[in-house]
C-alpha cells in the first residue's frame, strides 16, 4: 500500500512541476490548486521540501515556478523539460538561499 501511495504522489508531484514548468503561476493559483489538508497526500508541501518548486517574487505578487532540480525531476522521469522561470528575486522564507 506504501509504495502504491509513494507512486501516486511521484505523479502528482511531476504534474505539478510540470504544470509551474509551462509558465510561473500566481501563489495564490497553486494553493487554490494544490493545497492539501490531508496529510498522506502533501503534494505541495513535498514539492517544496524536495526543492522541485519555489516562490519567487515578480514586482507584482508571488510567483510558483519550477526549480532546475524540479525540472531535472522531470526530465528523469521522461516528461519533456520545459524552462520555468521569470527571473525574480526569490521569496523563500522556509529554506532562506544564501547570497
Amino acid at each position: 500500500m506504501e509504495q502504491v501511495m509513494a507512486d501516486e504522489l511521484d505523479a502528482l508531484l511531476l504534474d505539478l512541476v510540470e504544470w509551474v514548468a509551462e509558465k510561473p503561476r500566481a501563489y495564490a493559483d497553486v494553493m487554490d490548486a494544490w493545497r492539501t489538508s490531508c496529510p498522506r497526500l502533501t503534494v505541495w508541501e513535498t514539492a517544496r521540501d524536495e526543492d522541485f518548486v519555489t516562490r519567487v517574487w515578480d514586482g507584482h505578487g508571488a510567483m510558483v515556478e519550477a526549480t532546475p532540480k524540479g525540472l531535472r525531476h522531470l526530465a528523469k522521469s521522461g516528461r519533456a523539460t520545459l524552462h520555468s522561470g521569470g527571473g525574480g528575486d526569490r521569496i523563500d522564507p522556509v529554506t532562506p538561499r544564501p547570497a
